[in-house]
């Protein structure tokens, strides 16, 4: 990517505790779906991300230097307010305006999640609610593959085109607006997005939006079961992503994994877990999310210490 805009921002959140931006970019695999994309090799980190009232622009995000973060664009360099757009956005899609520190806390506490306080924590956020949540419906009860092939389709077919993006393939456009995925024909859900039965739920969820009869910006923590094709599962997995911690993700995946991660053969309540994590409160999903994926970041990666301003 040929750089024409480059500019330096603060790896701190909100009140000055450090943030490791590896962590971050490995925080959950919805990070790697369009018009996100992850090189884990170089650290580098793309998303396509639509700018009220300019066009959409791909933006790359990768380490400066410790405490750090770099942001290049290619083609035209932004105006004073797309920078400033862009700027919001990144620390958006970062989760770096989230206030963790009574997460840490209670974490510094605890052996088994002391180590978060190197940076861990944040997680990747879509630009809107909205993605998030269509994002989170193409994982249910589907393969990976059928998860990212849902969502190259949607981003490749019905996403806006930023500067320079490719003829074809799901990179360099951003995530459809409410209104495209509600215009989309049933047969393109069918034959092209291959949604299968989501389909329905996928253009109803759009219709409602585009129409202003949901509202998932403003008021998402109580509309998430209401919304068609989304579950117990889907809620949790949402609301971990929007910073509402306090629902554990307890699932096909992160059942067995905790019962491994403590040795055990046989599975563990649900009971159980949500006592082990009780005492962290409102942020009890995000420290069982974090006990489960320890080991997606090797140890010995370099990493910045936490500190406290």
């Amino acid at each position: 990517m040929s750089a024409q805009w480059r500019a330096e921002f603060p790896l701190l959140g909100p009140v000055g505790e450090v943030v490791d931006l590896r962590r971050v970019f490995l925080s959950h695999g919805i990070a790697e779906l369009p018009p996100m994309r992850l090189d884990q090799k170089a650290w580098i980190f793309e998303i396509t991300v639509p700018l009220n009232g300019f066009n959409p622009r791909t933006i790359v995000i990768s380490q400066a230097r410790p405490g750090h973060g770099l942001i290049d664009i290619a083609g035209r360099p932004p105006t004073v307010r797309a920078a400033a757009a862009v700027m919001a956005q990144v620390r958006h899609v970062l989760s770096l305006d989230i206030d963790l520190m009574p997460f840490y806390a209670v974490a510094a506490e605890d052996p088994d999640l002391a180590w978060v306080l190197r940076g861990a924590g944040r997680m990747v956020r879509s630009p809107t609610v909205f993605e998030d949540v269509v994002k989170t419906i193409c994982t249910t009860n589907t393969s990976w593959g059928g998860t990212t092939r849902m969502v190259n389709a949607l981003v490749e077919h019905l996403g806006e085109k930023a500067p320079g993006a490719p003829p074809t393939g799901p990179y360099g456009r951003a995530f459809p607006t409410p209104q495209a995925m509600a215009a989309a024909p049933d047969r393109f859900y069918k034959k092209v997005a291959g949604a299968g039965y989501r389909g329905p739920y996928l253009r109803t969820l759009a219709k409602d939006v585009a129409s202003g009869r949901v509202d998932l910006e403003s008021d998402v923590a109580a509309q998430l079961q209401a919304l068609p094709g989304v579950g117990p599962y889907a809620a949790a997995h949402i609301m971990l992503m929007l910073g509402r911690y306090d629902r554990l993700i307890l699932d096909s995946w992160t059942r067995p994994t905790y019962a491994r991660l403590l040795g055990k053969k046989r599975p563990i309540s649900d009971r159980t877990i949500e006592r082990r994590f009780k005492r962290y409160g409102r942020y009890a999903g995000l420290a069982f999310w974090l006990f489960l994926t320890r080991d997606w970041l090797a140890d010995d990666a370099p990493s910045y210490p936490w500190v406290q301003p």
